[in-house]
């Protein structure tokens, strides 16, 4: 009994301790911290085990070879008459001294750029100021066969053409989903860069929907960092699946040659502005008749507003569809069809892709006012190769 007694009270000393410990542990964790941080993270898979969102191809060249048959070199050729005289042109000049310093000398001017072929028909898409006043346009097929090309027509404001050739046997490359595209994808530009032949490059999507560069009056590009250079103009960029996503159309560089920045139209936007130009020989887009300009800062201050969103009309064609829906000089515009207008660029783009007959919903502020009007949309005027000018609606 006397060993008993110790075992005995040793147990019960164990079990008031892991009591007191519980009741600290759960009510005053605290006194329990040594003041050690413990670092959490979360490792990634071991070395050689690679998971579905990092593996990809190792090569392209299924791609490539999916698509590049399709692609095409195209060199133009134009006639440039110029006078060596510096007044010759002047009508004074001419005036006193007629056609006596001879006539103009001529002189040829040839360009070099990229076009695809999209269908079997012969119609290949490219940019519009690589085939601009032309006087001779030649085709070269990745296959080695040439041919003369004609113009079906162009769109200068999304600096897009539609040229064709009758020959048999053509490849055509497959039209893919540019609205599909997120920033982080690879993608491939195909041209004829310098001239040197066809050349493919690699990089990924930088950006999508840039816009305000200055480049056309109507902007929506996509950016990537794969390389184009002065001769990729018309090419194609295309996806990992060897599919159209965009038509190289523009670098922005300091020296001329690739700097990571080149912009691309999407193939959603090329694909509707072809259609209209083979279906109807010109591109069909919204008008309202009246200029606007951005809201500057003191604009906004002037108006009352808390931000720069939104566009001022500054003119108002007369007889014009908004001029019969009234709409006056100094309104503010706010919304499109329910939709924010930014910008001038947004209002611009908004009312183009109304089609000609439709209402379109216009809600701004008249003299610090709100108004809600809704003009019926004409057919907008059909622009000449002309530096872009985004205020005319």
């Amino acid at each position: 009994m006397k060993l008993h007694r110790p075992i005995v009270f040793l147990f019960q000393s164990i079990t008031v301790g892991l009591a007191v410990a519980f009741v600290i542990l759960v009510w005053k964790p605290d006194l329990l911290d040594s003041g050690k941080k413990v670092v959490a993270f979360v490792q990634s898979a071991p070395s050689g085990v690679r998971t579905a969102a990092t593996s990809g191809p190792v090569s392209y060249a299924d791609a490539v070879a999916a698509a590049a048959p399709a692609v095409v070199n195209i060199y133009t050729r134009k006639t440039i008459a110029e006078r060596s005289h510096p007044f010759t042109n002047d009508p004074l000049f001419r005036y006193f001294f007629g056609d006596q310093l001879g006539a103009p000398r001529k002189r040829e001017e040839t360009s070099l750029g990229s076009g695809v072929i999209i269908n079997s028909d012969g119609y290949i898409l490219t940019n519009n100021h690589v085939v601009a006043e032309a006087d001779q346009i030649e085709v070269a097929l990745h296959d080695g066969r040439t041919v003369t090309a004609k113009v079906v027509g162009t769109d200068p404001e999304s600096d897009l053409a539609v040229v064709k050739i009758n020959l048999e046997h053509l490849p055509t490359i497959v039209l893919g989903d540019s609205g599909h595209l997120r920033v982080g994808d690879v993608v491939l530009a195909i041209g004829n860069p310098f001239g040197v032949g066809q050349t493919v490059t690699m990089g990924i999507v930088s950006a999508m929907g840039r816009d305000q560069l200055g480049l056309n009056t109507f902007e929506d590009f996509i950016q990537t960092d794969a390389a184009i250079n002065p001769g990729n103009s018309g090419g194609a960029l295309i996806n990992t699946e060897g599919q159209l996503v965009g038509i190289n159309t523009a670098i922005f560089s300091r020296s001329g040659g690739s700097q990571g920045i080149g912009f691309a139209i999407p193939v959603n936007l090329a694909k509707g502005v072809m259609q209209q130009i083979i279906e109807k020989g010109h591109v069909v887009r919204g008008w309202l008749g009246l200029e606007i300009q951005d809201i500057t800062p003191e604009l906004a201050e002037s108006f009352g507003l808390s931000s720069q969103n939104g566009a001022v009309i500054a003119g108002v064609l007369r007889g014009g569809p908004a001029d019969n829906a009234g709409l006056q000089p100094g309104d503010v515009i706010l919304k499109l069809n329910g939709k924010v207008v930014r910008d001038v660029r947004t209002a611009l783009n908004i009312i183009a892709r109304t089609q000609p007959g439709k209402r379109i919903e216009l809600q701004g502020l008249r003299n610090g006012k709100p108004f809600d009007l809704n003009a019926k949309v004409a057919e907008r005027p059909i622009q000449q190769d002309q530096p872009p000018d985004d205020q005319q609606q």
